[in-house]
C-alpha cells in the first residue's frame, strides 16, 4: 500500500475549459503581434533611433577662426558605420553667416576618397579621380548649419536635397543641393 493516495480522475468539463482558455490566450497574443503592433507603426516595421539628430561643434567664432587659419574641419563619422564623414566650412568674415556642412566625399566614392582641401586654390579635390569640388561643397549632400543666439553652431545631421538659405539676426541656415 502506497502512502500517497491516488487522485480522482479530472472532470472532462474542467479539462475542456482549461484547453479552451489556453487556445483563446494564444489567439489573443497572435492578434496583438500580427495585427495591432504593425498598425501602431507607419511602415509596419519597428524603427530604433539612437543618438541625436544634431551635432554642436562649438563656438561659431572659434570655429570660423580655426577654418580661416587651417581650412575646413573634417568631422569623422563616429557611429561605427563610417558612412557619414562631414566637412564644416565657413566662407566670409562674419561668424554668424556663411556656414556650410556637407558630405566629405562624392556620392558613391569609398572612404579613402574623402575630399582634400587645396588651400592655394580654395577648393576641394577628390584624391581618387582629381574631381574639383567648390569651397561651399556644391553638388554634395548638405546639412543645415545654424548659429544660436549664444553663438553656438548646430548641424542638423538629416541631410537635405533642397537648396534654401534662411537668415535672421540670430540664426542662419544654409543648405546646398546635391546634383
Amino acid at each position: 500500500m502506497s502512502p500517497v493516495t491516488q487522485s480522482k480522475a479530472r472532470n472532462p468539463r474542467a479539462v475542456a475549459l482549461a484547453v479552451a482558455g489556453i487556445v483563446v490566450g494564444i489567439a489573443l497574443v497572435l492578434i496583438v503581434f500580427v495585427v495591432a503592433v504593425p498598425s501602431l507603426t507607419e511602415s509596419g516595421k519597428v524603427q530604433v533611433k539612437l543618438g541625436s539628430d544634431t551635432y554642436s561643434p562649438g563656438s561659431a567664432e572659434a570655429k570660423a577662426d580655426t577654418i580661416a587659419t587651417d581650412g575646413p574641419i573634417l568631422l569623422p563619422d563616429v557611429s561605427g558605420r563610417n558612412e557619414r564623414d562631414i566637412f564644416l566650412q565657413h566662407i566670409g568674415d562674419d561668424p554668424t553667416t556663411g556656414w556650410y556642412a556637407f558630405d566629405a566625399r562624392r556620392p558613391g566614392q569609398p572612404r579613402n576618397c574623402s575630399l582634400t582641401w587645396d588651400s592655394g586654390a580654395d577648393h576641394f579635390v577628390d584624391p581618387c579621380d582629381g574631381t574639383v569640388v567648390p569651397a561651399d561643397g556644391a553638388g554634395l549632400l548638405a546639412y543645415t548649419v545654424t548659429v544660436t543666439d549664444k553663438g553656438v553652431l548646430v548641424i542638423d545631421l538629416n541631410g537635405d536635397d533642397t537648396s534654401t538659405t534662411t537668415s535672421s539676426s540670430t540664426t542662419t541656415s544654409i543648405l546646398v543641393t546635391r546634383e
